[in-house]
């Protein structure tokens, strides 16, 4: 975690920002017990279907998502939260540019 993140409140939408068809990523917090790690996802990307060994939550901070977990889909809004649980298959897909917080706890 960056030393300039620490003790001071923070705008979360404004830690990173969109670039055009590309996923963006920036790590908040990294511990060998877990990560909290910000996404920007312009309209049209997305993270193909794979697994994780860990639950991750997910929370929508702008834009709208779709995340699909084993084969269930779901539309996930700003001020949503969506648990992806820890061995099932799960895909991200951007139906609009959005971002969102990934939170995983190794253990």
């Amino acid at each position: 975690m960056s030393a300039e993140l620490k003790g001071k409140v923070l705008v979360v939408v404004d830690l990173i920002d969109y670039q055009e068809g590309a996923v963006v990523s920036r790590e908040i917090i990294g511990k060998d017990t877990g990560t909290v790690t910000i996404f920007a996802f312009d309209k049209g990307e997305g993270l193909s279907e794979h697994t994780a060994p860990f639950d991750a939550m997910v929370q929508i901070i702008d834009g709208k998502a779709e995340i699909i977990i084993s084969g269930h889909k779901n539309v996930v809004n700003p001020g949503e939260m969506i648990i992806m649980p820890a061995g099932d298959p799960h895909a991200l897909n951007a139906l609009e540019r959005f971002k969102m917080i990934l939170t995983m706890i190794r253990s």
